[in-house]
């Protein structure tokens, strides 16, 4: 018999992973700060709940999927948190992209009520929330995480198991590094490619399937040079992602330049009010400096 699903934070991401669960068969109890976003889940078969503590009462795993550590600590730790309502032997399973150290010290807390955790940051895109073909990344005990392999993959395609609480927040961590990393190279080269007067998707068709290819490039290029700004995952989190790992950069005493640049040029697009645009939309802050405009 499956066990019944909490899922807490209906977001860009949120709202397409609970509605997947319901696909998959799984009784789902729901719960968001903005009640609106609950109506469709709720008109597909989800139960709602009045807290994160109500719903936890009707579960056995929740999860939850919200924008930063405070939010997290509010709907697991606060007054009507999680923690208030779950049984013992309950399963957290924390899909937001926190600090790893707050992470593993809202584990503990957990855990001195008998209840599990697992920190599982998540990678894909809304894409990737909306067809059941994210990448989870899960920190914790072994035993919990085959538990919630069945949850994990109605919702998502590479799951992998990366080591002890906290390990998924770390390797989280190392995704964002990547993915603006390479967002960065992409809006070099098709503000290269634009100064040089080249077709920009045949440019784009030469380049993708070689040495070059990546997700990064195959999804969000082509928005970009349709100057399509739709998130996938907006400026605003991806700064908040980025935070996060210089301040673990930080701890560990690892320089991160390029990524720490990446942070400087988004933080100019958020100063001209562009922070709910896809992240795709750092070329704006090379487009900025070059007085070139790419697919123009």
């Amino acid at each position: 018999m499956k066990e019944k699903i909490g899922f807490i934070g209906l977001g860009i991401m949120g709202s397409g992973m609970a509605s997947n669960l319901l696909k998959a068969g799984f009784d789902v109890c729901v719960w968001n700060r903005t009640a609106a976003r609950m109506s469709p889940l709720i008109d597909a078969g989800a139960q709602a709940g009045t807290s994160p503590a109500d719903v936890a009462t009707k579960s056995d795993i929740v999860i939850t999927c919200v924008s930063d550590t405070p939010d997290v600590e509010q709907v697991i730790l606060g007054e009507h948190g999680i923690i208030h309502g779950a049984k013992p032997g309950t399963l957290v399973i924390d899909c937001s992209t926190i600090s790893p150290q707050a992470s593993i010290d809202i584990a503990q807390k957990l855990h001195e009520k008998g209840v599990f955790m697992l920190d599982a940051p998540i990678s894909g895109g809304s894409e990737g929330a909306a067809n059941g073909t994210l990448s989870i990344m899960v920190g914790g005990d072994a035993t919990q995480f085959q538990r919630a392999m069945p949850v994990f993959e109605a919702v998502g395609k590479t799951i992998t198991h990366v080591g002890e609480q906290g390990a998924g927040q770390k390797v989280k961590i190392v995704n964002q590094i990547l993915v603006v990393g390479v967002m960065q190279a992409i809006s070099e080269a098709l503000l290269f490619a634009q100064a040089g007067e080249l077709d920009l998707q045949k440019t784009l068709d030469a380049v993708s399937g070689g040495a070059a290819g990546s997700w990064m490039l195959s999804n969000r290029a082509p928005q970009v040079i349709q100057r399509d700004w739709t998130p996938g995952f907006t400026i605003d989190l991806q700064q908040k992602d980025l935070r996060i790992a210089l301040q673990a950069a930080d701890q560990l005493g690892v320089p991160i330049p390029a990524t720490s640049l990446i942070f400087n040029l988004y933080r100019s697009l958020q100063q001209q009010g562009l922070g709910a645009e896809g992240n795709h939309a750092l070329v704006k802050a090379l487009e900025n400096l070059s007085g070139i405009t790419i697919g123009k």
